[in-house]
């Protein structure tokens, strides 16, 4: 039985009783009074290969610990939208949180480096430098000073462009509609660069800014694309495979600190092994997304990947601009098969 309990009250109420209670505190329902129990906040649903894989992780860390330690998803943005679970992360009032990559970059513009497009050959390539330490523990470290704690770079999908208009085969295509992107400067640029007109959103308002007209499209992986019943109202999903952008697990650094040497060092091993079971479960996921979609209607179709790489190519030589970055992009680059 897994011992993860997933937050399932949404709302106002919820988010109250979660900012006043006391952060990784003892007990908790199902949890015994010396047990600690550390508050996950998460924007997808339990489905997700990413919670299934810290559903594993606090089975293991729980049994490991002889029950000292457990987790506590709270899925479905139930505790805000991504940019507000890294502000209570950095205020101690939760304990750790998935978070989109290029978020990261209004801490540290440095971030842009490894959420470029077409910058990866594979999953497994990604997966292998951003969890390397001797490649991004100087970028990693730069957020400590801002209460983030990165602990494990998470495989976030491959991103394509979906719309309302139809297939997208070249960047023409893609001329003045309005697509969501995750809000960073670099997928704004990106975006322009590929064609459209970059619209930063929350992933919770874009069903009904698409369906509402407020937007044409949006670019995601198929996983989203389906779980979140975009194929509904932009039944044109184009394979631009033009991004393959990370996701995080952060912590308060308070909260890892606060660890003893022993604990902290199950916790990392057994997240490294969560790396691997998240790529096995999200490749399975998104040939189920696929047809899923397929099923509600939705036309997956292929685009001119030659043509919007070249398009944004640019924004690799504007984003690599000192030191750190600079090595980090090399050792990308040496680290492909």
């Amino acid at each position: 039985m897994r011992s993860m309990r997933v937050g399932a009250i949404a709302g106002i109420a919820t988010v109250g009783l979660a900012l006043a209670a006391c952060s990784g505190g003892t007990g908790g329902e199902g949890g015994s009074a010396d047990q600690t129990v550390f508050r996950v906040a998460f924007n997808q649903d339990i489905d997700h290969p990413q919670a299934q894989a810290l559903l594993e992780v606090s089975d293991a860390l729980e049994e490991a610990t002889d029950g000292a330690y457990r987790f506590e998803l709270f899925t479905d943005e139930t505790l805000g939208d991504q940019a507000a679970t890294i502000e209570q992360v950095q205020s101690g009032t939760l304990d750790f949180a998935i978070v989109a990559g290029s978020l990261l970059e209004n801490f540290e513009p440095d971030f842009s480096v490894v959420n470029l497009p077409y910058l990866y050959e594979s999953p497994e390539h990604q997966m292998t430098v951003l969890n390397d330490p001797e490649i991004m523990g100087d970028l990693y470290e730069t957020v400590v000073d801002d209460s983030i704690q990165v602990l494990t770079a998470y495989h976030g999908g491959v991103r394509n462009v979906y719309t309302t208009e139809g297939p997208i085969e070249t960047p023409e295509d893609l001329a003045g509609l309005k697509i969501r992107v995750i809000g960073s400067d670099t997928n704004v640029l990106m975006m322009e660069l590929m064609g459209g007109v970059g619209t930063p959103m929350a992933q919770g308002e874009v069903y009904t800014a698409i369906q509402s007209g407020v937007l044409d499209g949006a670019e995601n992986n198929e996983l989203i694309y389906s779980t979140l019943s975009h194929d509904e109202i932009a039944g044109y999903y184009s394979y631009t495979q033009h991004l393959m952008m990370p996701d995080y697990l952060i912590a308060s650094p308070t909260v890892w600190d606060g660890l003893d040497d022993e604990t902290r060092g199950i916790l990392e091993d057994l997240l490294a092994d969560s790396v691997d079971t998240e790529l096995e479960l999200f490749a399975t996921a998104v040939d189920e997304a696929v047809a899923a979609a397929e099923e509600a209607g939705a036309q997956f179709s292929d685009a001119d990947v030659d043509a919007f790489r070249e398009a944004v190519l640019p924004i690799h030589e504007e984003r690599v601009t000192s030191d750190l970055t600079q090595s980090i992009y090399d050792a990308i680059d040496a680290a492909r098969g």
